[in-house]
């Protein structure tokens, strides 16, 4: 894309060059939410900052004395002292690519940029690295329990997984992907949701302590609406309101869920609404494509009964807003302009002054990079116009400049789509491709065989190249 095209597309709001430029005051690598964000897997005792760079082991050892160890571990500290020595830490490759392959702010900045980072700058370079700091934005999975098992997921994040891998053993892709026995040596294997979880437990111990200065806590999974630790979360912020009333809270579900726990969902969100327990309420859902497309890639979802109860959240909760996470991978690409459509209709029907956001709806897509071979890199390079089409059919759905609409797209909406397009251009070497693309084929075919699937009738777009990649020889 020429700089030309790049300039076209949407407004850059100014907030971000201005956070970008402070934080490189202390160096190129510098980022508030190593401190004031973190993401918990209690299901396997693992913690990352955000969801970028890989996980690390929670040491047992460290929690029992200190419960907030779940996210100030000594190996994050030592990131963080690598971030104030103005280093680039090299588990946070996500956003230097962004940074060095396009002219999009990584999210660094975005998160950086955030009311739960931005007004802790000076405080966090005051502290420093090796003191405790208390996150404002807190993700927290309780279990792996999930009765969906989507393409790029695995054992780790759904017991669906779990049994497929354990039935038929690992897809015959050149990585074994999804084998037990490398999750197993990575520390990466879940706890049973039935069984004791000492990091659930420091949770609980840490929890009344965190509660009272959270400016944003998401209970994500598995599905989180079948854990009991998410219906007690949403008992405990009843009983006990938050004393500054600015809590932010949202929980992922795939909304596939039995009808009863969509109700149930809907009566505690009136509840907590209705009584002021919350500042305001999201939901996060998934979607990484549409109909039958969606279907394939998220193994489980049935599509209309997915966009129906994300109607019914909206309709009957006036005030909740519903952010749908999309993974864009290879297979989102031939159906992502109708998923835009959809989500701008959502927008459209539901926009009001009463929601926390006017706009209801946001879409929040961030490229796939693992598994490698369901990436978009592996696609031939001519559909990197179709998503350049997309872009700029967003960037034309957008909010212009100082207009004050309830509905379209935001800047950050448009500029996460944009990466997308960078991502695919990025240069991968010849054999590095070819082994993708095998694995590609390798990897759908047995998805097929397993799952009673049909690649081709579902992506007759994709299936010259699906062959293609059938006929690969290493």
């Amino acid at each position: 894309m020429s700089d030309k095209a790049t300039a076209e597309l949407s407004f850059v709001n100014p907030d971000y060059t201005e956070t970008k430029a402070k934080l490189d005051e202390i160096g190129p690598g510098m980022c508030l939410a190593k401190w004031t964000q973190t993401t918990i897997h209690l299901q396997m005792g693992q913690t990352h900052s955000c969801h970028h760079p890989s996980t690390h082991k929670i040491p047992v050892a460290e929690l029992k004395r200190n419960p907030s160890a779940l996210h100030n571990t000594k190996f994050k500290k030592l990131k963080r002292k690598e971030m104030l020595e103005g280093k680039r830490p090299c588990e946070c490759d996500y956003c230097w690519a962004v940074e060095d392959n396009s002219k999009q702010f990584s999210d660094r900045v975005f998160k950086s940029n955030e009311m739960w980072s931005k007004p802790h700058y000076d405080e966090i370079k005051e502290l420093g690295w090796r003191e405790d700091f208390n996150p404002k934005y807190v993700e927290v999975a309780f279990s792996n329990q999930c009765n969906f098992a989507c393409s790029y997921c695995g054992p780790s994040f759904s017991s669906k997984w779990a049994a497929e891998a354990q039935k038929y053993g690992a897809y015959p892709t050149t990585e074994k992907f999804n084998d037990l026995e490398s999750i197993k040596q990575e520390g990466k294997m879940p706890i049973h949701h039935k069984e004791h979880n000492p990091y659930v437990e420091a949770f609980w111990r840490w929890w009344p302590e965190l509660y009272n200065d959270l400016h944003t806590f998401r209970i994500t999974g598995g599905e989180p609406l079948l854990s009991k630790d998410t219906w007690k979360v949403l008992d405990y912020i009843i009983e006990h309101p938050n004393p500054n009333k600015k809590l932010n809270l949202a929980i992922n579900s795939n909304l596939g869920i039995p009808d009863n726990l969509v109700d149930k969902l809907i009566e505690k969100i009136k509840r907590i609404e209705d009584e002021e327990r919350v500042n305001e309420f999201i939901i996060f859902t998934s979607v990484d494509g549409w109909g039958k497309q969606a279907e394939y890639i998220r193994n489980g979802l049935e599509f209309n009964k997915f966009w129906d109860n994300i109607n019914k959240v909206l309709s009957a909760c006036p005030r909740v807003n519903v952010t749908v996470m999309s993974t864009f991978n290879a297979l989102s690409v031939p159906s992502y302009y109708s998923l835009v459509n959809g989500i701008y209709k959502l927008k459209k029907d539901y926009s009001s002054t009463d929601r926390y956001w006017t706009s209801a709806v946001f879409l929040d897509t961030s490229y796939l990079r693992y598994p490698k071979h369901q990436t978009i890199q592996v696609l031939p390079k001519y559909w990197a116009e179709d998503i350049l089409h997309v872009a700029q059919y967003v960037d034309y759905l957008g909010i212009p400049k100082f207009d004050n609409r309830l509905v379209g797209y935001s800047d950050v909406e448009i500029q996460k789509i944009k990466r997308t397009y960078d991502w695919m251009n990025a240069f991968i070497p010849e054999q590095q491709l070819k082994r993708q693309r095998y694995n590609f084929g390798k990897f759908f075919k047995a998805h097929d065989e397993r799952r009673d699937t049909d690649f081709c009738k579902t992506f007759p777009e994709l299936e010259d190249f699906y062959n293609d990649c059938l006929e690969i020889n290493l």
